[in-house]
């Protein structure tokens, strides 16, 4: 499976945290920053902004690194991704995203 694929089907490569993370882009981290903080009601800062990937060893945005349930369901089960979890179709952690995004269904094989 794609090293850059989230643990939920995500495709991390082409996340905006994780593209001005590579590309040390401090417009993008702002841009991100502005529009995250927007959508989720919380502040987070340009310098929250960094992230190699959900499942790539490095830095992870504070959501990504410990607050994603799925994330750390994931690790906690040891699985390579939700799609090789016996309990995916009934989850209730990944069920939003996979209800919403096709091509994340698709990356987990689902």
């Amino acid at each position: 499976m794609e090293k850059y694929i989230a643990y939920c089907g995500l495709n991390c490569e082409t996340c905006q945290a994780r593209i001005a993370t590579i590309n040390n882009d401090n417009e993008l981290r702002e841009k991100v920053a502005k529009l995250w903080s927007e959508l989720n009601g919380v502040e987070i800062t340009p310098e929250m902004i960094n992230c190699a990937g959900c499942r790539i060893d490095g830095v992870k945005t504070p959501f990504c690194d410990s607050l994603c349930q799925i994330r750390q369901c994931a690790l906690g089960r040891k699985v390579q991704t939700c799609g090789t979890c016996a309990d995916v179709k009934t989850c209730g952690k990944v069920d939003m995203i996979l209800g919403n995004n096709e091509e994340a269904r698709r990356n987990l094989g689902l």
